[in-house]
């Protein structure tokens, strides 16, 4: 698999929340707003590269029976890292996500990655797979969090979109309104995905007689010759 196929199965086709629905309690926690949604994002990303890559790195050495405890103590380090620089350079967004921070370390995408793809794969990729499934991950939290403050309070990180006599929609704050954001954003995709997917249907489908052709053409070269 090359670097492109790396990075687009791990932003798009195996996205942490929109294909595989894990990292929900970050994603319906702290997407309260665009911006919450845009640092945790950048918080787990920094904590993906930092443990694919020694993950990556000291794969040959970590015994069989202890790899799990070790990739959970290489991800806790890096949590440890970046809930302290937050803490010291951005106290305010650090009070806003508050436990969820700490809370990445049992994040599954996280250690999924670690055991699934980092431990078997080189330094090169491994960094590749953290930004896809960073990145990924960023997308669909400033993707809800972005839903839910404009439709909440017809803001966009703090922008008024719909002017100052938007009525604000309390539901999309609150807990429930984050469900039935994502459900209609799933749903989305969903929609999406089938019609690329369709689209790549026909493409086949209308190629194969092309080839069939060619194949005849080569096939009559070959016997005349």
């Amino acid at each position: 698999m090359n670097k492109s196929d790396i990075f687009s199965d791990g932003f798009w086709h195996n996205n942490t929340v929109f294909a595989q629905l894990l990292g929900m309690c970050p994603l319906l926690g702290v997407t309260t707003s665009a911006e919450n949604g845009f640092w945790m994002g950048a918080a787990t990303i920094l904590v993906l590269i930092g443990s694919n890559l020694v993950v990556s790195m000291v794969r040959g050495v970590i015994p069989k029976n202890v790899r799990i405890p070790a990739y959970i103590t290489i991800i806790a380090a890096f949590v440890t890292v970046v809930e302290m620089a937050m803490n010291a350079w951005m106290h305010e967004m650090y009070l806003v996500l508050g436990l969820f921070i700490p809370l990445i370390v049992v994040n599954c995408a996280i250690l999924g990655r670690a055991e699934a793809f980092a431990s078997k794969n080189s330094v090169s990729d491994s960094f590749v797979d953290a930004i896809a499934i960073g990145t990924g991950f960023t997308f669909a939290l400033l993707l809800l969090g972005g839903v839910r403050e404009i439709l909440g309070q017809g803001e966009l990180f703090g922008f008024a979109v719909f002017g100052a006599s938007y009525p604000d929609v309390l539901m999309f704050i609150l807990p429930p309104g984050a469900f039935i954001a994502l459900g209609f954003i799933l749903a989305a995709i969903n929609i999406f995905n089938g019609y690329l997917k369709r689209r790549s249907e026909k493409r086949s489908n209308a190629a194969k007689p092309a080839l069939a052709t060619l194949a005849a053409e080569v096939s009559a070269v070959e016997i005349s010759s």
